[in-house]
């Protein structure tokens, strides 16, 4: 009997030894490497995210996204480079993962597209350098696997403060994948 009952008490220590060791290496992992896909495929733009884990509920991030493809006309055609950090407060239990908010601001610049309506020569039209500061907020999703893959979702507007640009709103979103590391 005794046998089992240490046989027993060695196997759930044993389990949970190992439980709180696979916690504490999520813990350990506080860095995020992405890159976001959707804005690749859909309209030519190279956008790849730093994150660093604050806790277990918040964090800090920088993206920038510059345009590889002067001629994409998409959503946003005028902007050609952005800078944008932001912070996210997650909403679950799990170590910052799931439903998110998040506060951002974007330094960005492109180019503003005028035309000499008058005059229907090409030209005539001419193309005006902008650089403006938004801010706004988004909502997404996060999950990560336990080696560390990471894929996220979410979707964001933002109001332009400078009035340099023709655009007085920014979007920001996406699909990303990345790698969450040490």
């Amino acid at each position: 009997m005794k046998k089992i009952t240490l046989s027993a008490l060695l196997f759930i220590v044993g389990i949970s030894l190992f439980a709180q060791e696979n916690e504490n290496q999520a813990i350990l992992r506080q860095n995020e490497i992405k890159i976001n896909m959707s804005n690749l495929i859909g309209f030519k733009w190279f956008d790849v995210a730093y994150e660093r884990l604050l806790n277990e509920e918040s964090s800090i991030g920088v993206g920038t996204l510059f345009s590889l493809d002067s001629k994409s006309e998409g959503l946003d055609e005028y902007r050609t480079f952005s800078i944008t950090p932001y912070y996210r407060q997650f909403f679950s239990s799990k170590y910052a993962e799931g439903f998110f908010v998040e506060a951002f601001t974007m330094l960005h610049s492109g180019k503003n597209y005028n035309y000499d309506y008058y005059n229907d020569q090409n030209q005539n039209n001419y193309k005006d350098k902008y650089t403006d500061l938004a801010v706004g907020i988004s909502v997404g999703g996060k999950w990560v696997t336990k080696r560390g893959f990471v894929a996220e979702v979410y979707a964001g507007i933002g109001r332009d403060l400078l009035n340099q640009s023709d655009i007085e709103v920014v979007g920001r979103g996406g699909v990303s994948i990345g790698y969450r590391f040490q």
